[in-house]
């Protein structure tokens, strides 16, 4: 999320579907993690955020996207087009992600650990982010396209925008290994291994 400074003012409609959004999220979390993620209805989060079905159900069609939806993808693509244009493709996603990691609050880090957690522990939640890894290769690939004056299908985009995604995936991979790890620092060092050519 960014900061104050560089935070778009919002209207009083889009910051009551922000807070609507965030109380969801919040009692979701709350209750998965008293109770385990399978034994929590959506009805119970329902009931304890105060909100009705038809709310819940505009903001979060399913009970996976509780625990997957974020301002994650589209923050870094934001970031990844206002990075130099001189920078190389990996270089350039690195340090967006480094920027979008550096604007996070302490809370907002601790709520990206917290489902990141649930993430890693629910086969189900695992298989649905599936599909979110492919909508992040299409946007990033499509930034990374725009940057380089090529076409969105174009193959080596497409190459560059997948390697960047698998490191993402490889990253997850790793924290869920060591979850005391910084998630950011451990982030930054697998692109770092991409930029330098992937050696072993």
């Amino acid at each position: 999320m960014p900061s104050t400074a560089e935070r778009p003012t919002l209207g009083l409609r889009e910051r009551k579907k922000a807070r609507t959004r965030a109380t969801i999220q919040a009692h979701a979390l709350r209750l998965f993690r008293d109770q385990g993620y399978q034994a929590t209805t959506v009805e119970q989060i329902i009931t304890a955020a105060e909100v009705s079905e038809t709310t819940f159900f505009r903001y979060f069609p399913t009970k996976e996207d509780v625990v997957l939806h974020d301002d994650f993808d589209p923050g870094i693509a934001d970031s990844l087009l206002r990075q130099p244009a001189d920078l190389s493709p990996v270089a350039a996603v690195r340090r967006a992600l480094q920027a979008h990691f550096d604007r996070r609050s302490p809370a907002e880090v601790d709520d990206m650990r917290q489902r990141l957690t649930l993430v890693v522990a629910e086969p189900a939640l695992r298989a649905a982010m599936l599909d979110q890894y492919t909508q992040a290769l299409r946007l990033i690939a499509g930034v990374l396209a725009d940057r380089a004056g090529r076409p969105g299908t174009d193959l080596a985009v497409r190459t560059v925008a997948g390697a960047v995604v698998g490191t993402l995936m490889a990253s997850l991979e790793a924290w869920a290994d060591d979850q005391s790890a910084d998630l950011a620092a451990v982030v930054d060092e697998a692109l770092d291994h991409l930029e330098r050519g992937l050696q072993l």
